[in-house]
């Protein structure tokens, strides 16, 4: 009898003591699971902000560099838009909150929010200062730390003494600035910009040498031109002569010998797809930098309503540096495509008298195909902005 009452002195002792264990194991256990708990929600939180910070590089690099565009369309050199970049990638930064708050850029010279430049691929980091490189370029650095914007607040981290983290995320834009041609519209409904019109390239040239007339001016938040120089320097694209005999520079993206109609229509409206699809080959340069298109018999006074109706409106023209032929058998060397508007159309009296005058416009092609070319082949051509990296 007494050893029974020993034992169950024994047993119940026992039972206490486990009580006790499994009460320190279910502490152990809690506290392991908020701090589970605490690294999870504060882990997520710190990989939503950083998902947040790169969509707030990416938008602020892409206004920035449409911003840039813009400029060049109010004839603006590349320095001379910076600072409206700058404020317009500020802008899109702020309004791509992260961690709920609106981050603000570095204005600081060791480390500036925005850089405006130029690459010499989408795939280079570094930019540069050298104008002569095939892309315009802004990249945006958005930080989160200490020193700027603050860091992304832990909520649980905090009980172990951890209050945040710093993070930051970089982002290019680009605008390609070299381009060798167009790929064919995708549709009906999608044409390219280019008039059927070439102008010799020794012509061109002398926009960029100052050496042409500066007569007009065009006003890009009216559209309207007016008489008066405007700093930007206008060439004729009616020539009083190409080389070609009973040639004025009209070429055939089409069928060939195009109507007056077909002309008409592609001025106003641009090159469909089955005017490429006529012309029985792509719109960009052969491997030599070149391509041949043939020529029309001139500008025709039948046209001359279409001309004057996209007056102040960008379009795309080829350069030819050569021609041979004469009449509808002419053959043009094409070697640069460039953008332009036309300012004044003047296509009836003498021939003295004739022209169509226009100056440079930059322009964005959707369809562009971007040149990997050293040499230039383009002015104020661009492919629509992109992210480089």
């Amino acid at each position: 009898m007494c050893s029974q009452k020993l034992k169950q002195k024994y047993v119940c002792r026992q039972q206490k003591n486990r009580e006790g264990a499994v009460l320190v194991l279910s502490a152990i256990m809690l506290f392991m699971m908020l701090a589970f708990l605490a690294f999870t929600v504060d882990t997520g939180y710190l990989a939503s902000s950083k998902g947040e910070i790169r969509r707030s590089a990416d938008a602020a690099a892409i206004a920035g560099c449409w911003e840039l565009f813009e400029g060049l369309v109010q004839g603006k050199s590349q320095a001379e838009c910076e600072p409206d970049v700058i404020a317009e990638a500020a802008q899109y930064a702020s309004l791509n909150a992260i961690a709920n708050t609106s981050p603000s850029l570095s204005n600081q010279l060791n480390s500036p929010g925005v850089q405006v430049g130029y690459l010499p691929s989408i795939t280079s980091e570094t930019l540069s200062t050298n104008s002569g490189l095939p892309f315009f370029a802004v990249k945006v650095a958005v930080q989160k730390n200490a020193q700027l914007n603050g860091e992304v607040p832990y909520f649980f981290g905090k009980i172990f003494g951890d209050n945040g983290r710093a993070i930051e995320a970089s982002a290019t834009a680009v605008m390609a600035r070299n381009i060798s041609g167009f790929s064919t519209p995708d549709n009906c409904n999608d044409t390219l910009d280019v008039l059927p019109f070439a102008l010799d390239l020794q012509t061109w040239n002398t926009i960029s040498a100052n050496t042409a007339t500066d007569a007009f001016s065009y006003n890009p938040n009216t559209g309207l031109v007016t008489p008066g120089g405007d700093g930007i320097r206008e060439v004729n694209l009616y020539p009083q002569g190409t080389g070609s005999p009973g040639n004025r520079g009209t070429v055939d993206i089409g069928g060939a010998n195009n109507s007056t109609a077909d002309i008409a229509r592609q001025i106003v409206y641009g090159i469909s797809e089955s005017d490429i699809q006529a012309l029985g080959k792509d719109l960009k340069f052969n491997a030599d930098g070149t391509m041949n298109l043939n020529g029309d018999t001139g500008i025709s006074a039948g046209v001359k309503d279409e001309l004057a109706s996209i007056i102040g409106q960008p379009r795309i023209i080829p350069i030819f540096s050569t021609v041979s032929g004469n009449g509808n058998n002419a053959n043009y060397t094409i070697v640069k495509w460039v953008g332009v508007r036309i300012l004044k159309v003047t296509l009836t009296g003498a021939l003295a008298k004739k022209a169509v005058i226009i100056q440079p416009a930059p322009i964005i092609s959707r369809n562009a195909i971007i040149s990997n070319s050293a040499n230039s082949t383009s002015d104020y051509v661009y492919s629509p902005v992109l992210l480089a990296q």
